[in-house]
């Protein structure tokens, strides 16, 4: 049974969106976006005008009022969108503020909150704990998972002495029981430098906003200054024109059009996204999408899907690479892992190895710990003999293993272990007995068809950058695979930062998908954000965008709506201003022919009078805007064509019909409400 796709206008979804945009209103946007400030000040001048001009018609005046309540709530939705705030630092806040840590004095436990913790405090974490605060171990060895910081899957070892004994706040205990000696001030811990970063980040406005911007400012003025010069021109020529009737006229005027369809085009691209499972904060975001020429990517869990996996069998001269595979898989039979579960699939799939009965065996399994580093099973037949060890894990400790059984470790196996290390890989050794059977190449699996998918955004013209806390080797073997333009490896948050801040300085507009922690800042700097939603909250929070099916490759669907916002909002921007154009010529000629008659024959469309022109202008102004809402919702067809086919299509159509149609309809409108004698 098909499920129906979620729409941004289901009335389901209508209630809750409103309440919870209310909530987070910012009134600064209305300011900071020049667009959106035109066009409620417009909105307000219109109503005031409709008002005073048809005082005692008041059935007219709510009809205009009407309709730009319409305009109205489209620019208001866009105002909530906008009005974030700091939000992308709140959920890192709170996870240091979340988090209790077990506090150890002598002897004795205590638990109290992470942010009361000072310098030098020994702090107890077990399996399942978040270490509360940026640290040293100093008693203990224990595996952590690093994820929700770094974003890489695999779990890394912490222990006492060497360099293996720093620690993060943030990331979790997963075996055994470690104590740590805080070691960060307060304000200076990786969360605090994460918060810091985000809240500094600033998106830049896109080019097109940039023009859009000055272009409607600048008819702004333009008009503002008309309508001003008309007043003493009025007074000199001894018949002044009503502050009402130069408030109208510039409303008429003023690009108030456009500015009140923005918000509709913003709100469809945002629908449009919601079909396609991409969340976005915003219509600016979905249309700054349309003009990125760069993409940086996290590797793990955007690229790759963020487990290591099983990808082959490596045995030793003289054993078969079966053999060694039904060993891995008896020894993996327990483990719950992503890599142990790839392990029994693996075999399963090359050598029809089936999972077997191990139960009459008397089986004992070995589970992973910190301090062996090594899993397995214990075999034994009923009458007791035959015993059978086998065993699984890293290269060093499996070797100390073997040798304690007074085994031998092959020169060969070294080889293999660095083999993989150079691709990439992790390597696993196996061992049953003091037998050493060979390895397995474990890799973070790269994303089924995203090299594919990388050479369709190359073809856009967009370029490919691959960022990873990985050693050089690793990354470019991982890129090579994914078909990546470029890489950044051993990156740190504030390299992210750095490179798309160069990048932007540069002139390029970049998109950023991440999903760890460490991302936040890069995600919330970059123009276009997206947040795997398998990715950490802080992460969600700081992008712009959220993939809800963590695909990286969806931004090919994100950058084709972007672009047919772009060409929407071109399209309407030009019908816009040959509509304001078209309207100075309709409307000022009829204004002063009352003063001036030989200007008569100027007044083309033969406007009775003066206010029955104003009024028309208003009602058409009101009206036009309401009809264009369906197309600005509906978008213009997106075409693969060159910019300047483009510009003729524009001129052509909404170009031209942005000039008759005022006149048409300012000349109808004019007819009724003189039958009607309205004024």
């Amino acid at each position: 049974m098909s499920q129906r796709v979620p729409s941004l206008f289901d009335p389901k979804l209508v209630g809750p969106a409103v309440t919870g945009a209310f909530r987070k209103l910012d009134p600064r946007v209305l300011i900071q976006n020049p667009v959106m400030f035109v066009t409620w000040v417009g909105a307000v001048l219109t109503t005031i005008a409709v008002f005073t001009a048809t005082a005692d018609r008041g059935f007219i005046a709510q009809l205009a009022l009407w309709l730009w309540f319409t305009v109205l709530f489209a620019n208001f939705a866009e105002a909530m969108a906008e009005g974030r705030g700091k939000a992308q630092a709140d959920s890192l806040r709170r996870a240091r503020k979340d988090t209790v840590a077990r506090l150890l004095r002598g002897s004795r436990e205590e638990k109290v909150a992470a942010p009361d913790l000072q310098k030098g405090d020994l702090v107890v974490c077990e399996a399942g704990d978040v270490i509360p605060a940026d640290g040293e171990v100093i008693e203990g060895i224990a595996s952590v998972d690093e994820a929700a910081i770094t974003g890489e899957s695999a779990p890394v070892i912490r222990e006492s002495g060497g360099d293996r004994s720093a620690v993060t706040g943030g990331t979790r205990v997963i075996s055994d029981r470690i104590v740590i000696r805080v070691t960060s001030e307060k304000g200076n811990t990786f969360l605090d430098r994460m918060i810091g970063m985000v809240e500094g980040a600033r998106r830049q406005k896109t080019p097109n906003e940039i023009a859009l911007t000055i272009l409607l400012s600048a008819l702004t003025l333009v008009f503002l200054l008309v309508c001003v010069s008309l007043q003493p021109f009025g007074r000199y020529s001894g018949s002044p024109f009503s502050i009402p009737v130069l408030i109208a006229l510039l409303v008429c005027l003023i690009p108030t059009t456009i500015g009140g369809l923005l918000s509709a085009i913003g709100i469809s691209g945002i629908d449009r996204l919601i079909r396609r499972n991409v969340l976005a904060t915003s219509g600016r975001a979905v249309e700054a999408a349309g003009d990125i020429d760069v993409l940086l990517l996290d590797k793990t869990g955007t690229i790759t899907l963020g487990n290591r996996m099983a990808s082959d069998f490596l045995p030793v001269p003289g054993v078969t690479a079966e053999a060694l595979a039904d060993a891995a898989q008896l020894a993996s039979l327990a483990d719950e892992t992503p890599e142990g579960r790839s392990i029994v699939i693996l075999a399963k799939e090359r050598f029809q190895l089936r999972g077997r009965e191990v139960a009459s065996s008397h089986a004992t399994f070995v589970p992973f710990t910190a301090q062996t580093r090594m899993s397995g099973v214990d075999l034994r037949e009923t009458d007791g003999k035959a015993a059978r060890s086998v065993r699984k894990g890293a290269a060093d400790s499996v070797k100390n293993h073997v040798l304690q059984q007074g085994g031998q470790y092959p020169e060969a196996v070294g080889r293999m272990v660095d083999e993989v290390s150079r691709q990439g890989g992790t390597p696993l050794v196996v061992a049953d007995g003091r037998h050493v059977l060979g390895v397995i190449h474990l890799k973070d699996v790269v994303k089924g068809g995203i090299k594919e998918r990388f050479a369709q955004l190359r073809k856009m013209g967009i370029r490919t950058v691959m960022i990873t806390g990985d050693n050089p080797l690793t990354a470019a073997a991982i890129a090579a695979e994914a078909g990546v333009d470029d890489f950044m490896a051993q990156a740190t948050p504030e390299a992210k930062l750095q490179r798309i801040r160069s990048e932007q300085a540069a002139g390029h507009l970049v998109a950023m998908t991440g999903d760890g922690t460490n991302d936040a800042p890069a995600l919330a700097q970059a123009d276009v954000g997206v947040a795997m939603n398998t990715g950490t909250q802080a992460a969600r929070e700081a992008g712009n965008m959220v993939d809800l099916d963590s695909n990286p490759t969806k931004l090919i669907e994100i950058v084709e709506i972007g672009k047919q916002l772009l060409m929407t909002r071109g399209s309407l921007t030009t019908f816009s201003i040959a509509n304001d154009v078209a309207k100075y010529f309709a409307i000022l000629p009829a204004m002063v022919m009352v003063t001036f008659p030989a200007i008569a024959p100027l007044n083309i469309m033969r406007l009775a009078s003066p206010n029955s022109a104003i009024l028309s202008a208003i009602i058409f102004n009101a009206v036009i805007i309401i009809g264009l809402i369906p197309l600005a919702l509906r978008g213009v067809s997106y075409r693969p064509v060159g910019a300047l086919a483009l510009l003729k299509r524009n001129l052509l159509i909404y170009g031209l019909g942005g000039l008759v149609l005022p006149f048409v309809g300012i000349k109808v409108i004019d007819l009724v409400i003189t039958r009607l004698h309205l004024v």
